[in-house]
Formats: structure tokens, C-alpha cells, sequence
């Protein structure tokens, strides 16, 4: 069946709603077809720093491209004002994508941008996207889950209120319950996060991959271990955004990293090095 065929049957952005929708992890190939139609509908394109010119090159020719910002460590519009040019282009009887990096709900404020929606009274839909953690691992040939390493899995971000670690998360639990963390936002406080990982209990030598600018051109990932993440970083001069990984699930990058193996290297899928369903617990 023709593209246009397939878009057809999908729902309508229509006049004063707005989409809040996800462009996954900066691949384009990884668009949601309901976020490629809001794309060629939507008169206003509300995106984010992480959403990248190729998807926004997909837009229809009369849309109006708006930048809102929302990069860590740099100048941003307010969330505040962002919310309030949504009603306002709402009002005015606009179609309107609100388009974030991965997924509107995975630390992304999208939950914040609808309630302010609800109370003005305005329509929304939301479109879920790929979110970092499930394309750019996907990219970096990481497992998100492995029988042979583990079934459950944390999602966190790397930074409070405040600027220094959350304050709501409880590390020493995290620690003894998750075998793999996924972190975002945390390339600026990776000593931080090792070191208060490791005060928790976790292992010197437990396995971390930083994944940069995951699925798109300029990927990099640095495989490296708790106790030296903070120095491989500064060394690897590593750009954001950026997600951390801790686990024994980064020992299968070994076997499973497909774009690497199209650049011609060698994959090796010998599990003898790995620690069946286990955490690294430090024993002193």
C-alpha cells in the first residue's frame, strides 16, 4: 500500500489542536507514521533542540518551524512560556505538532505541556515516540533486557531540582535492585553518579557504556567501568546528549553491535564472561 494511502486512514491534526508528539532519538527512520503526518499537516512545528533537521525537513513546505529550546546546560525558553504559546497558537485556530526528542513522557515535560492544555481548554492528542533508552541502546547494540543478565531494569534521570542528583531517588535501594540503570541527562555528573553508585554497593569494575547522539551519524559509544567512567569521559571528549548505562548487559555490545559489524568488525557471542542474572554487588 502507497505512504499516502496509509497516512490517509490515520487520524487528522485539526485546526486549534495540538499534538504533543515524540521524534524518537534523532534517526528519522525511527518516526512514528501518526508523527510524520502531524509533520505534513501541522501549520506550527513546536520542537526542541533534539529534534533533529532531517525530521524537521519533513514538515510540510507551509509550516512554520517555532524552536523552544530544552537543552541541558544551555539558553532554553521557559517551560512556562512554551505551554502558554501552545494555547495561544491554539487559539488562533492553528494546527500544531508539539515535537520533542524521543518520547513526550520519558523526561521530556510533555505530561506538563497537556495539563496546561487541559486547563486552558484546549484539544490534545499525544503520540508516543522512541524513547533514548529503547532506540539508542538498540543503535549501540545494548540489550535492554537479556535472559542472561537480567529481567528488570531503572530509568533515571541525572539530575535534580537543584541542580546535583535527584533527591527522591533512593540510591542504596537502586543499587541492590536493578541490575541495569539507564541514565539520562547525566554526561555533566557522571563522577557523581559512579561514585555514589559505588558508595551504595555497586562494583569498582561493574560494566558502563556512554552512548552519545545515539542513532544518528555522529554516534559514539565508549565502553567503559564504574570506577573509570569519570576519567574515560573527560578523556573521550564526549558530546551530548548523552545516556549512561550500568550493567552486565553492555557485555553483549561484544556480540550484538550490528552497525559495527557493517564497518567490518568482529562479533563475538561467547557468554562465558558474563554474570548470569546477577548484580555486581561490592563485597568491600
Amino acid at each position: 500500500m502507497p505512504i499516502d494511502a496509509i497516512l490517509k486512514n490515520l487520524p487528522d491534526l485539526d485546526a486549534g489542536w495540538v499534538w504533543l508528539a515524540g521524534a524518537g532519538p534523532g534517526d528519522p527512520g525511527l518516526l512514528s507514521l501518526l508523527s510524520l503526518k502531524g509533520l505534513q499537516q501541522a501549520d506550527v512545528v513546536v520542537y526542541d533542540a533534539l529534534v533533529s533537521e532531517e525530521i524537521l525537513a519533513m514538515a510540510n513546505d507551509q509550516a512554520i518551524l517555532e524552536f523552544a529550546g530544552k537543552r541541558g546546560g544551555q539558553p532554553s525558553a521557559k517551560q512556562k512560556d512554551i505551554s502558554e504559546r501552545l494555547v495561544e497558537l491554539a487559539g488562533m485556530g492553528k494546527k500544531i505538532l508539539r515535537l520533542k526528542g524521543g518520547d513526550p513522557l520519558v523526561f521530556g515535560r510533555g505530561g506538563e505541556e497537556a495539563r496546561h492544555l487541559v486547563d486552558a481548554g484546549v484539544p490534545f492528542r499525544i503520540v508516543p515516540g522512541i524513547t533514548a533508552a529503547l532506540g539508542g541502546l538498540a543503535y549501540a547494540g545494548i540489550p535492554l533486557t537479556d535472559r542472561h543478565t537480567n529481567s528488570a531494569v531503572t530509568f533515571l534521570t541525572g539530575h535534580g531540582a537543584d541542580g546535583g542528583l535527584a533527591r527522591d531517588i533512593d540510591w542504596d535501594a537502586l543499587a541492590r535492585s536493578s541490575p541495569v540503570i539507564i541514565i539520562y541527562m547525566a554526561l555533566r555528573r557522571v563522577d557523581l553518579i559512579a561514585d555514589q553508585l559505588i558508595r551504595s554497593g555497586r562494583a569498582h569494575d561493574e560494566p558502563v557504556a556512554i552512548v552519545s547522539r545515539a542513532s544518528t551519524k555522529d554516534q559514539f559509544v565508549l565502553e567503559t567501568s564504574l570506577g573509570r567512567c569519570g576519567e574515560d569521559v573527560k578523556a573521550a571528549d564526549i558530546k551530548s546528549p548523552a545516556m549512561i548505562v550500568v550493567g552486565e548487559n553492555i557485555k553483549l555490545r561484544a556480540g550484538l553491535d550490528w552497525l559495527g559489524a557493517m564497518e567490518g568488525r568482529i562479533l563475538d557471542t561467547d557468554l562465558s564472561q558474563i554474570r548470569p542474572q546477577g548484580l555486581r554487588i561490592s563485597e568491600g
